[in-house]
C-alpha cells in the first residue's frame, strides 16, 4: 500500500492530496491512512532519499529536500535542460495566447491534465501566476513571463503572431477553433 500511496502523492503532483480521499482510493479508514501516510514519510527521511512528504494545510505532496536545493538550482540553469517537449509547447501557446488562465482552464483546451507541465513552466520561469480566479476554489491564474519573451525573441505579447498568420492544415484550424470557442462559451 505504500507503493500505491507514492504513486498517488507523485499523480497529484503539486495539487496534493487529502487524507479523505487517499482513504478512499485505497478503501482503508482514516487510521490506517495516517499510519500509512506516516510510514513513507519516515522512509523518505532517509539521507538516501531526495523527497520528502510535506503537509500544506489539509493536503499532502512530495517535495524535494531543501538542503539539495544547489543542486536543483544547477540543473535548472542548464542549457540543455531549457529545451521545451511538443506538449510543452501546446502549454505554453494556450497561456501566451489566453492569459491569464488557470490550470483547469489549459486542461480544458487540451484536453488532458497540465499539472506537471505547468510546474516545470514555473520552474523554467517561461509562465508565472499572475492572481487568482473569483472562481470557485480560487485557483491560480497563469500568464507568460519575460524570460519567455527573451526565449522566443519577443518584445512583447504583441509580437506573437496571430492564429491566421500560421500555416495550419485546414482540418486542425477547424478543431481548434471549434473547441476553442465552445470553452470560450462554456467560461
Amino acid at each position: 500500500m505504500k507503493a500505491v500511496l507514492e504513486g498517488l502523492l507523485f499523480l497529484v503532483g503539486e495539487d496534493g492530496i487529502d487524507l479523505e480521499t487517499i482513504c478512499n482510493v485505497l478503501e482503508i479508514d482514516k487510521e490506517q491512512g495516517s499510519k500509512l501516510i506516516e510510514e513513507l514519510s519516515n522512509d523518505y527521511q532517509s539521507k538516501e532519499r531526495g523527497i520528502i512528504i510535506k503537509k500544506f494545510g489539509h493536503l499532502y505532496k512530495l517535495t524535494t529536500k531543501k538542503e539539495h536545493k544547489e543542486y536543483y538550482n544547477k540543473l535548472a540553469d542548464l542549457p540543455n535542460i531549457r529545451n521545451l517537449s511538443q506538449s510543452s509547447l501546446e502549454t505554453l501557446a494556450i497561456i501566451a495566447y489566453n492569459e491569464p488562465i488557470t490550470r483547469v482552464e489549459v486542461d480544458e483546451l487540451r484536453g488532458v491534465n497540465s499539472s506537471q507541465i505547468i510546474r516545470n513552466l514555473v520552474a523554467k520561469d517561461f509562465i508565472k501566476v499572475v492572481g487568482k480566479s473569483d472562481k470557485l476554489g480560487r485557483p491560480n491564474l497563469y500568464g507568460i513571463t519575460d524570460e519567455f519573451l527573451d526565449y522566443f525573441g519577443l518584445e512583447s505579447k504583441k509580437d506573437l503572431p496571430s492564429i491566421e498568420e500560421m500555416n495550419f492544415d485546414k482540418d486542425d484550424i477547424d478543431l481548434y477553433d471549434t473547441r476553442y470557442k465552445e470553452e470560450i462559451e462554456e467560461l
